[in-house]
């Protein structure tokens, strides 16, 4: 069990640093002013007083230096409600209802804390922290940089961006059997499977297995039993006939991607998508060091969950693996919103093609997209208003990310619902949130 004062010390360390043996087949080959001299004479310039304040050096031909009272002044005037747009007075008046309802959701016990970000292209138009991000056995108030334990939000922000990158490189295809990089998976009806089919959750394999017994007759870590145990079992209907939501579909694939590139999952997605990005407070297996930032999840025999994967598959996993196990912020999830909304750049570096970024958020097969829900059962988290492009995608623990292309709107909610004892409900402020931050067409 974790010290209050161990963690609190974690947490201001963190803030002063502001910091099996299956088969592998060669993957595939790359495919797819100088100022001139003035006529005028120039004019010494007089310094007007700066209250304090160092003085810019804009200088005027009437010989004055405006000091940066006077720009400040002029920034002030011009973040006045006169000076606002009418968008942006609209905007601050709908998002501030976000308050009251995570604050109601809280009084109603079905959620400690939350923070919630709501950003327009590369404006971030609300960021505030709600509760607490521990509230067993000890207290911590959660912060706007509180990392999140993200869940089933793994499977598109990892996972199926990581094969998408492995796409674009020409080192796997989307319509390559899965049998081609894992030839035990060839049995009990998986034979035709392929990569999309584990994308849009149409493979036919089961939604979950046995982590308990798997746990009982392995050990607390078996990731090559667990992919074994996956490549063994039986389809539930042919590939591509029918939606079933599968954790195992995305396991597999990242150990495609170990397969292809060498790296795992972890390694892969820090390497070509995080690190890139400035994702700072992102990835697999966080370092004990910032444990003292994470929220929590359940408490579980006794131990409380803070920097450990919760999914039980992922805790067999080593806390790497394709469905679950990723942790981050909302500030660094609106960097990932932003480079798609740019079409899969970010500052000048390109993470994703622009078809390979539209794979993974526009539809593919029964609403979902190769990693994003668009249309399925699953999608009710967009709410009745966003547009029919906008893109989304839950975790257990109580996160989820929706993003509007046609709009550019995005929200991100991370909550600890399932802490301490995976008794709370983060389905009704998922869809009050929704139908405040995508309001109906005026």
């Amino acid at each position: 069990m974790i010290d209050k004062h161990e963690a609190r010390d974690s947490r201001s360390q963190a803030r002063c640093a502001a910091s099996t043996n299956l088969e592998i087949r060669n993957p595939k080959q790359a495919r797819m002013t100088e100022i001139g001299n003035s006529k005028h004479p120039r004019l010494e310039p007089r310094a007007f007083p700066s209250f304090g304040l160092s003085c810019f050096g804009f200088v005027s031909d009437f010989g004055f230096r405006i000091s940066s009272f006077a720009v400040v002044a002029i920034l002030l005037l011009c973040l006045a409600p006169g000076c606002q747009t009418d968008q942006q007075r609209t905007d601050r008046a709908r998002l501030a209802r976000i308050d009251g309802v995570v604050a109601e959701e809280m009084q109603a016990g079905h959620l400690p804390g939350a923070v919630v970000l709501v950003g327009r292209g590369d404006r971030v138009l609300y960021h505030k922290a709600f509760g607490l991000e521990v509230a067993e056995p000890f207290r911590e108030t959660m912060q706007k940089d509180t990392i999140f334990d993200m869940a089933s939000l793994t499977k598109p922000l990892a996972t199926a961006t990581a094969v998408l990158i492995l796409a674009d490189r020409g080192r796997l295809d989307v319509n390559d059997l899965v049998a081609q990089y894992l030839p035990a998976f060839a049995c009990n009806g998986k034979e035709q499977v392929r990569i999309r089919h584990l994308l849009t959750h149409t493979s036919g394999l089961p939604a979950y297995t046995d982590a308990n017994d798997l746990r009982t007759r392995f050990g607390e870590s078996c990731p090559d039993r667990v992919v074994e145990t996956i490549c063994n079992l039986k389809a539930q209907s042919p590939p591509g006939e029918k939606f079933r939501y599968s954790c195992l579909g995305y396991i597999t694939l990242a150990r495609i991607v170990k397969i292809v590139s060498g790296q795992d999952i972890r390694e892969f997605s820090r390497d070509n998508i995080f690190r890139p990005l400035g994702m700072k407070d992102t990835g697999f297996t966080p370092p004990a060091s910032r444990r003292g930032r994470i929220a929590a999840t359940e408490i579980v025999n006794g131990q409380l969950l803070r920097g450990t994967v919760h999914d039980p598959l992922g805790r067999l996993m080593d806390g790497t693996s394709g469905n679950a196990g990723l942790f981050s912020t909302a500030s660094d999830l609106s960097i990932y919103c932003r480079m798609l909304l740019h079409g899969g750049v970010w500052k000048g570096r390109r993470i994703l093609s622009p078809a390979a970024g539209r794979m993974l958020t526009t539809e593919q097969s029964h609403g979902r997209a190769f990693g994003f829900d668009l249309s399925s059962a699953y999608a009710w988290i967009k709410g009745p208003n966003a547009s029919r492009n906008a893109f989304c995608h839950t975790g257990y623990t109580g996160t989820s990310l929706v993003c509007d292309p046609d709009s550019g709107i995005y929200l991100i909610l991370l909550t600890n619902s399932v802490h301490p004892y995976n008794k709370g409900a983060a389905k009704p402020v998922r869809q009050k949130l929704a139908e405040i931050v995508f309001p109906p067409p005026s």
